[in-house]
């Protein structure tokens, strides 16, 4: 019984282990696609304020999906500050 109950605990915490590794995937996945949906939003709205709105991305040498999320918050950082400055500008 002590041999079934150490293998049955040894099962599970291998299934929490590969599960947790498994969710972190989807997780930069879920952060990636909530990035790339921030700079869509943003640059529709600055286009719809008038701007122009250059979107491009360079993924080249993005290899994980942290370092495509890190280059899409650059452009979201980018057309941030556009924005910022648009903004400011209407409001004078």
């Amino acid at each position: 019984m002590k041999k079934l109950t150490a293998t049955t605990l040894a099962i599970l915490a291998t299934a929490a282990v590969s599960t947790s590794a498994l969710a972190d995937n989807d997780t930069a996945f879920e952060k990636l696609q909530t990035t790339k949906a921030g700079v869509s939003a943003l640059s529709n709205t600055l286009e719809n304020m008038g701007a122009t709105v250059d979107t491009s991305v360079d993924l080249n040498g993005a290899n994980t999906l942290k370092q495509k999320e890190a280059v899409y918050l650059d452009k979201y950082a980018e057309l941030q500050d556009q924005f910022n400055t648009l903004n400011a500008q209407v409001s004078e």
